[in-house]
């Protein structure tokens, strides 16, 4: 995939918010917990109630309190206090909200901050369940046996009716230092935040008693945090749905530029490097491999951020809770990462082998569907089902022993990640019962493990799809990175105007990349222009591969070909090829209309133009027999016309282009000889000014040619007019008696 890195570049600013957006979105879902534990905790448990620390309170009870509270931190909290009594500015204003300061003064909190009320709470906690603890048992004696000592104050001891604060205010100092030790001993083994839940009651208590709506309290509580998870959770949604945006616009986009940039490479390739791709692979790769990358990205975009965010946030969250728990989590991921790289080792080289059965069933089906009417006339449709069947056997499986792998993966992944959560549900009520946690800590710890183990179940799958894409993205690579054997000059030279047409072979040799010999030697020849120059000889004597060296299909290995006496290498291939009017042995045609074909070669022709190119190349008759004419559809491949249709058209293509230089590889072989004929003479007639150059095995079609090229085993074994060569070119000779008469010879 890095390889391919450069594609997410002009994507970089989408890129970075779609990671801003999950940032954000992540911390927005690990704050879901706490929000859940602060419902269950404070909501339910706590009566709405968050702190030890009163809002407000009876002056009465502040003097209880401040009873067990030491002397150095009494002034810190009245200091954090107002007292409110009839002559205070706000009365009226807090008498709506404490009806009972009516019947006495109230402290009422100040406007301080969450650090001074985590100070505050295990104090004011301590000291009100010490006073909730004895008001209890002024209310009904029988529980002093349950509130047992206090150093050496026994409430058990102490006569019905008697007011045990006041006592308590006339003692010793020693002696009531005594008994807030004791005090201190009874909770010294809760943690604060179970102090703070502890005092709950006995806050929500004094509330009731300042005539406070508690119910109220509770369902305001609950619809706060209610409300504000509401939010969280569809800022969470607006960030998924802007990240799905982004990330589907980005792996289009790298899509649309990978498959661009593929299809120009390959259009540039040269004969040498067609031989190193099949064309079936190169369409695998262009449509399949770039779907693969296209997914991969959009998903990786979504997942390879979000998802370490989400697991290494939601263990910093449970070890900022230092939870006992925090060991089961580890567990959980140390099992999942070591089922990964299991499944990941076994994995990888499976997915490059389906890449490459995919080729192969592409191949198999083209050629198929290609090469339907010769399977038909040899009845080779069993042989060709069972070849089929065979690739597609093998792409099975293997894709089925890669899904097999994938299915027991993820029941194991579940299995791993439910075990976890039974641990923390067995070991937390534990923890719960012994007073060691909150139940909604556990909750909020339970959704944590969740968030994790998904984190890693995400991850996981990134694991599964990234391998794949790797293997398409480096087949992709290979395309974009392969070299280029024939390439523009840096400093290219021009044609001379006028430009002429003039055609040299010098000394040239050739040899297929990789071959061990040449399959060319030493060709020399000039064709000019106004004239015919044919090349005839015997199969795989070189005649194609000459004329594919002019247009620089290939690159000859030695000497030199010129066009008006310069090298045709130090020209673009753009400026070469628009000299050459060029019509291959097997005639191409594209879908789209006739009309639309011969514009191919001019998309400035006029219908004039496209009119005598084919009376000239002698289709004008089937042309016209159709209502649409040249409107008339044109089949993929043209597979809805003759071979002579289309040897016809493309000729016709080639003349509407009006080059200077013709090249004719075979080009009248599905002609009849009376039509070969008429297209010859009108043909010469149209191009009287062109250089020609025709590779053919018909004598008759070459017969008046003002040069001839005869060609053995790759070298030039006779060269002149067709009376020159039956005198002087034995190959020539025995070529021309087995196609014609004594008397068509004369």
């Amino acid at each position: 995939m890095t390889r391919l890195a450069k594609y997410i570049k002009p994507y970089s600013l989408m890129l970075i918010t779609s990671i801003l957006l999950l940032f954000a979105q992540a911390n927005l879902d690990l704050a879901l917990p706490d929000y859940l534990s602060r419902i269950v905790n404070t909501g339910i448990q706590q009566g709405g109630v968050e702190n030890a620390v009163p809002v407000a309170i009876r002056q009465s009870e502040m003097d209880r309190v401040l009873i067990f509270i030491d002397a150095s931190e009494k002034d810190s909290v009245l200091a954090d206090y107002t007292l409110v009594d009839s002559n205070s500015p706000d009365y009226e204003k807090y008498l709506e909200q404490y009806p009972t300061l009516a019947d006495g003064p109230i402290y009422v909190l100040k406007d301080i901050d969450q650090a001074e009320i985590n100070r505050l709470n295990p104090i004011m906690g301590r000291a009100l369940l010490t006073v909730s603890g004895i008001e209890q048992v002024i209310a009904d004696p029988s529980k002093a046996s349950q509130m047992g000592g206090f150093g050496n104050f026994d409430l058990s001891n102490l006569p019905p009716g008697t007011d045990v604060f006041a006592m308590l205010k006339q003692l010793p100092a020693s002696q009531l230092t005594q008994i807030k030790d004791g005090v201190d001993a009874r909770f010294a083994a809760m943690g604060d935040s179970m102090i703070v839940q502890a005092s709950v009651g006995a806050v929500k208590a004094e509330y009731q008693a300042l005539g406070m709506n508690t119910d109220k309290l509770q369902n305001n509580y609950i619809m706060s945090v209610g409300a504000w998870m509401l939010l969280i959770t569809l800022a969470s949604a607006t960030c998924t749905i802007i990240v799905g945006y982004l990330s589907a616009r980005i792996a289009a986009g790298v899509a649309r530029d990978v498959r661009r940039d593929t299809f120009q490479k390959v259009e540039n390739f040269s004969s040498t490097e067609f031989e190193h791709f099949s064309t079936a692979s190169l369409i695998t790769r262009t449509t399949n491999d770039i779907t693969q990358i296209q997914m991969v990205t959009m998903i990786m975009i979504r997942m390879i951020f979000y998802a370490p965010m989400m697991g290494i946030g939601g263990v910093i969250k449970v070890l900022s809770k230092d939870s006992p728990l925090a060991w089961l989590i580890v567990v959980g991921v140390l099992m999942l990462i070591s089922l990964i790289i299991i499944v990941v080792s076994i994995a990888m080289p499976k997915f490059r082998i389906i890449q490459n059965l995919t080729d192969r069933v592409n191949l198999v089906a083209r050629e198929n569907l290609s090469g339907m009417m010769v399977i038909r006339a040899f009845n080779m449709q069993n042989f060709e089902e069972k070849r089929f069947d065979k690739a597609n056997i093998d792409l099975t499986a293997v894709s089925l022993f890669i899904n097999r792998l994938m299915v027991v993966m993820m029941p194991m992944m579940m299995f791993i990640m439910n075990i976890v959560m039974v641990g923390v549900i067995w070991f937390g009520a534990r923890q719960v019962a012994d007073s060691n946690m909150q139940v909604g800590d556990m909750i909020a710890f339970m959704q944590y493990g969740m968030q994790i183990m998904f984190a890693f179940l995400m991850m996981s799958m990134l694991f599964i799809i990234l391998p794949r894409a790797s293997v398409s993205a480096e087949r992709i690579a290979d395309v974009l990175e392969t070299e280029i054997h024939i390439h523009d000059p840096k400093e290219p030279k021009q044609f001379l105007a006028p430009f002429k047409g003039k055609v040299e072979f010098r000394n040239v040799s050739f040899r297929y990349p990789g071959a061990d010999e040449d399959v060319l030697h030493d060709i020399s020849f000039i064709a000019k222009p106004g004239q015919t120059t044919a090349f005839i000889g015997s199969t795989g004597s070189g005649k194609s591969t000459i004329i594919s060296l002019l247009p620089r299909f290939y690159e000859v290995t030695k000497g030199a070909v010129l066009v008006d006496d310069v090298d045709i290498r130090e020209v673009t291939q753009h400026e070469l090829r628009d000299k050459i009017g060029y019509v291959p042995q097997k005639g191409v045609l594209f879908s789209g209309t006739i009309e639309s074909n011969l514009l191919y070669a001019d998309k400035n022709a006029t219908p004039q133009m496209l009119e005598d190119a084919v009376v000239i190349a002698q289709a004008k008759e089937f042309v016209s027999s159709t209502a649409e004419g040249m409107a008339t559809e044109i089949s993929q491949g043209g597979k809805n016309v003759s071979g002579g249709q289309k040897q016809r058209l493309s000729i016709a293509r080639a003349i509407v282009k009006r080059p200077p230089i013709y090249i004719l590889d075979d080009s009248f072989s599905a002609l009849d000889f009376k039509t070969d004929a008429a297209l010859r003479r009108a043909f010469k007639e149209q191009a009287a000014d062109s250089t020609l150059l025709i590779v053919t095995q018909r004598v008759s079609t070459i017969m008046n040619a003002e040069q001839i090229i005869v060609l053995d085993e790759g070298r030039i074994v006779g060269k002149g007019t067709h009376k020159e060569l039956l005198e002087t070119c034995e190959t020539y000779r025995e070529i021309a008696t087995s196609q014609l008469t004594q008397e068509e010879l004369a």
